[in-house]
């Protein structure tokens, strides 16, 4: 189980939740878990998440391990020009 915090306006697609936690070995699974919790979050996802763990930003790296205790943040991906 990790705790997950959803930044800006993941949280208001999660229902309001600015933290959630799921049961989740990799980001892929973290992702299908919450969309399937949280069907509002897959428009979000599917234009694009940030994940940072532990400060490091992960932007397509879908396999990177979820270590127990890390600091993970989700952020919708910025866009711009």
């Amino acid at each position: 189980m990790v705790e997950v915090t959803l930044w800006g306006a993941l949280a208001a697609a999660a229902e309001g939740n600015s933290k959630v936690e799921v049961e989740a070995k990799d980001i892929r699974e973290l992702f299908k878990r919450l969309s399937e919790r949280f069907p509002g979050l897959e428009p979000l996802m599917d234009r694009g998440i940030a994940v940072a763990i532990d400060g490091n930003i992960y932007r397509d790296t879908w396999s990177k391990q979820l270590p127990a205790g890390a600091e993970i943040y989700l952020l919708p991906r910025l866009a711009g020009g």
